[in-house]
């Protein structure tokens, strides 16, 4: 999976398509991604301590990294990743402008 935190990405497919955020969370054993503002669930909860309040919160539900693309900070396009070797490591590069991120 190519897509790690803070990253941001663009929606490809599904209810947001074409969405832009912010990488929340990866999760890469699943696959899966929490994009802010996209794939929102409503939430009901209830108050567990005397003087908390209750109500129907908003919560960011995770979708598959499939089905979202890191969009470059140089070039601001949605593209692919690519990897080289820089100084003896290892460098997320975009195939577009080529540009290190």
């Amino acid at each position: 999976m190519n897509i790690k935190t803070n990253d941001t990405v663009i929606v490809l497919s599904g209810k947001d398509k074409g969405k832009i955020g912010k990488v929340l969370k990866a999760m890469p054993a699943d696959s899966k991604v929490i994009v802010e503002g996209v794939n929102v669930a409503k939430r009901h909860q209830k108050p567990r301590r005397q003087g908390e309040t209750g109500g129907i919160i908003k919560v960011e539900t995770p979708i598959y990294s499939c089905k979202v693309m890191r969009v470059c900070p140089k070039c601001e396009k949605p593209t692919r990743l690519a990897h080289a070797f820089k100084d003896g490591k290892k460098v997320r590069v975009c195939k577009k402008c080529g540009a290190e991120g």
